[in-house]
């Protein structure tokens, strides 16, 4: 995770990014986003979760709050860098944060696909893509952040299955990130179906997951809008843990926070200033699936 010093909107992404609000005075937001993400992190720490915190200073990063789009960390000791679409974007790549996996984890390889950066080839990684560990399915929403091309390299490097589809918002517009539709956890699997374009890609995704013994939850297009679609199960000291905003879930209805229940314990962390930038608790969290040196 990273806790923001210089927090504000990034007027750079907001072209295709439906869910940040650009109307607000960015002059006061980094005390409060710093705030957010101290708190976050400490009640992660305390449910026996793992935390490494990075400072984010750059002042030309407005997003570095969001870790998730430049790396990913993979069993067998792999780590993936991203091409980022916005220019600001790819100031978040940090060689610190590398170096630290490579002395805590067993890192045998880091796979940089940044370079496609060049040809305007773009994939936010796990923003991008919606990473079924189980079945070994990447899930992706087309959009300009998100190209097959780059999808299709990353998932036969990493032995995953591409499923690629697309996906709008109520006016029409390309959902910007596939990790605000989609949660995909051990025995549940929360979607925003009404925003997948095609029925049948609708229906394939709903097969994929049932047939791995997954209860399916849909979600409406106004709780996605409420960030409740970019939630992460983690493992915590004495279970699983489903982390989602505050804001997420007060959007869940009752028979849905009793589904997840049965599997995950839900912890609701409070990042409304964070949530303005368009990206909510999934998106500031980088997972780590490597092995810890002894």
């Amino acid at each position: 995770m990273v806790r923001p010093h210089r927090f504000t909107v990034n007027t750079e992404t907001a072209a295709d990014n439906r869910f940040q609000v650009s109307n607000v005075d960015a002059s006061d937001l980094s005390p409060p986003a710093y705030a957010e993400m101290t708190c976050a992190a400490a009640l992660l720490q305390e449910q026996g979760i793992t935390v490494h915190l990075f400072e984010g200073e750059d002042r030309d990063a407005p997003d570095s709050v969001f870790p998730n789009n430049w790396f990913s960390t993979h069993a067998g000791g792999y780590v993936a860098i991203y091409p980022m679409k916005a220019l600001s974007r790819r100031r978040e790549r940090r060689s610190d944060i590398i170096d630290m996996l490579k002395s805590r984890y067993r890192v045998q390889e880091v796979i940089d696909y940044s370079g496609l950066e060049l040809d305007g080839i773009f994939l936010e990684g796990t923003g991008s893509m919606v990473l079924d560990h189980i079945d070994r399915v990447a899930y992706a929403v087309i959009s300009e952040r998100t190209n097959p091309i780059a999808l299709e390299r990353f998932c036969a490097q990493f032995g995953f299955e591409p499923l690629l589809f697309a996906a709008k918002d109520l006016s029409g517009f390309d959902i910007y990130h596939t990790n605000v539709l989609m949660c995909v956890a051990t025995d549940f699997a929360m979607i925003g179906f009404d925003m997948i374009v095609d029925s049948g890609r609708r229906s394939e995704i709903v097969h994929r997951f049932e047939r791995t013994g997954r209860r399916v939850i849909p979600l409406s297009n106004a709780q996605i809008e409420k960030f409740a679609g970019n939630a992460i199960e983690l493992q915590g000291g004495n279970g699983r843990i489903l982390a989602l905003s505050t804001t997420a879930l007060l959007a869940l209805t009752t028979e849905q926070i009793d589904i997840i229940g049965k599997s995950a314990r839900l912890l609701p962390l409070a990042v409304p200033t964070v949530e303005l930038a368009g990206g909510s608790v999934r998106c500031t969290i980088a997972g780590v699936h490597l092995t810890p040196r002894g």
